[in-house]
């Protein structure tokens, strides 16, 4: 183990916080987050109280599974995470706290212990699930999500890469949906989260109370015990939304492009290839190049003296020719600025 790993096992033994509340009962240990006002966002106190809290039932003997719910404004459920944190990250840094550094070391920390746990950890994602709160709960064995789920990354809506993982759990998400996800920040409910392998089941929402009460009473956790546990209480959920089918067409053809800009010599020449390869006229091949490249409408506009107006509608055309839809037009271009401007993009 090394010093800075030492150093927060530390930090996190030694930890307690009113804002989490934990208790054992029979071989489940159970964690609820108590910070309602706030949708549970995460303080690094409460970050601390978790890992300790892992810590100690990981060797553990009585411990054979671990549950971990968020606390609504009007009890248990409701709101599972929202995320770091908000304010204590802006007001560490106007003080130069050095402990907006140990948040980031200490969650990341987390995140990995919860992703290589040993014993089943079970995490019910009900309400608000997003940044920090997917970081706590994409690694568990179950991850159950119901009706009213909200699943998000919002930080990319700043510039910032995918954080607590999301490099990583993002990148599995079948159809190239992962990567939307991580450049356009959408907020997706129960359907695409179960399409994108971001869940594993969803629970009657009514029954949600009982299901906890009915795992603290297992004999057993072991595969077969959870799977028939999770069957009692299941639900089909509505559909998902996200076009995914289109989103998986579009993305490769995206990379496409984008490496015949990234690797041209000869602008003419990166020209004729995009008109040949997706059949564009030399207007519409010089608008893409132009998205590709980061620019807005505006200064596509400006370039070829244009209004951006009519810049649009090449685009349409442009992403109709690729087999892209408005909506996913939109975002591609989105995904086009932060490739630009954003050093670290990942995905």
């Amino acid at each position: 183990m090394d010093d800075l790993e030492e150093q927060t096992m530390n930090h996190a033994l030694t930890a307690t916080c009113d804002d989490v509340l934990t208790e054992v009962r029979g071989h489940l240990g159970c964690i609820t987050l108590n910070r309602p006002r706030a949708l549970n966002a995460l303080s690094l106190p409460m970050i601390r109280a978790l890992a300790g809290t892992l810590l100690a039932w990981r060797d553990d003997p009585q411990v054979q599974a671990v549950a971990i719910r968020g606390m609504g404004k009007e009890g248990p459920f409701g709101a599972f995470c929202a995320g770091g944190d908000i304010r204590f990250f802006h007001q560490a840094m106007l003080r130069g706290d050095a402990e907006l550094e140990d948040f980031f070391t200490e969650e990341y920390a987390l995140n990995h212990l919860i992703h290589h746990y040993p014993k089943p950890y079970i995490a019910f994602m009900d309400g608000i699930v997003m940044g920090g709160g997917m970081g706590i709960s994409q690694g568990a064995a179950c991850r159950i999500v119901r009706d009213r789920t909200m699943m998000a990354m919002p930080v990319t809506n700043i510039g910032l890469f995918p954080v607590v993982g999301g490099g990583w759990f993002l990148a599995r998400c079948p159809s190239q949906g992962g990567v939307w996800l991580a450049l356009t920040s959408e907020v997706i409910g129960v359907g695409d989260a179960l399409s994108l392998k971001l869940a594993d089941v969803c629970f009657d929402a009514s029954r949600l109370g009982l299901a906890w009460e009915d795992l603290s009473t297992l004999g057993r956790y072991d595969p077969a015990s959870l799977q028939q546990w999770q069957q009692t209480y299941s639900v089909t959920p509505a559909p998902g939304t996200l076009p995914l089918a289109q989103i998986a067409t579009a993305m490769p053809r995206q990379q496409i492009v984008d490496r015949l800009v990234k690797d041209a010599n000869d602008d003419a020449a990166v020209l004729e290839a995009m008109m040949a390869q997706f059949r564009l006229t030399a207007r519409e091949a010089e608008v893409l190049y132009w998205v590709v490249k980061g620019k807005t409408n505006r200064d596509i506009g400006d370039i070829l003296g244009a209004s951006p107006a009519t810049v649009k509608k090449h685009l349409e055309r442009v992403f109709a020719k690729l087999g892209v839809e408005t909506r996913t037009a939109a975002a591609a271009m989105a995904i086009n600025r932060i490739r630009q401007l954003h050093p670290h993009f990942e995905g």
